[in-house]
């Protein structure tokens, strides 16, 4: 895989990809940029990423993913990003800051546009309230949420309780104290302290976790 920018998003991003048995170039004009990281990347070029020729040099051209990991300046961004379909790359993910700039990308070509900051920043709006854990948007409709138990729950069977039915979401897994998650069935018995990720629609699972 090929990630150009390796800023915070960047190269925790490469790094990552390599942990899960990837290989990973990562590019970025920045000489120190590219020092910093090569000690836990391996590949790491020092290109301009903005032109298409640049790219075809240090063979970016091979690769059928590709992330615009590039933070604060726009420009730059959108203008590898057209370099990225140039080359005709099969799969352009590209990091956006505003969304207008995310529109930008998209029409310029991206396949995929992800709003790090603010997709954390929602995330951790979330898990400051309530009994949520963890709070993940799938869209712009639907969610998961890792929550706590609640106590009107606890003791049921998912099927007794009727969870889908009168909150109309889903739970997924279910984690009891100090062990792990596992696929929930209607069988499953909801215990105080138990985990569960609920699957549903954004305000019908915030609902859900909102429950006492």
């Amino acid at each position: 895989m090929l990630v150009i920018g390796l800023g915070r998003f960047g190269q925790a991003l490469a790094e990552t990809l390599i942990s899960l048995g990837h290989e990973v170039m990562a590019v970025d004009s920045d000489a120190a940029a590219c020092q910093a990281c090569s000690q836990t990347i391996g590949h790491v070029v020092q290109a301009d990423a903005t032109s298409p020729d640049a790219l075809r040099q240090v063979g970016a051209g091979e690769f059928r993913t590709a992330v615009v990991a590039i933070g604060n300046d726009i420009q730059a961004s959108i203008m590898t990003t057209y370099a990225l379909v140039d080359l005709g790359i099969p799969r352009i993910w590209a990091k956006a800051i505003t969304a207008p700039h995310g529109a930008i990308l998209q029409r310029v070509g991206a396949h995929r546009v992800v709003f790090p900051e603010r997709d954390m920043g929602v995330r951790v709006a979330h898990t400051m309230l309530g009994r949520t854990i963890d709070y993940v948007e799938l869209d712009d409709e639907f969610v998961l949420i890792e929550t706590t138990v609640p106590k009107q729950l606890a003791g049921k069977l998912i099927g007794e309780a009727q969870v889908r039915s009168r909150w109309e979401v889903s739970i997924l897994c279910v984690k009891r104290p100090g062990g792990k998650f596992t696929y929930a069935t209607q069988d499953t018995v909801l215990n105080l302290g138990d985990l569960v990720v609920v699957f549903g629609q954004k305000r019908k699972a915030e609902a859900f976790a909102d429950l006492d």
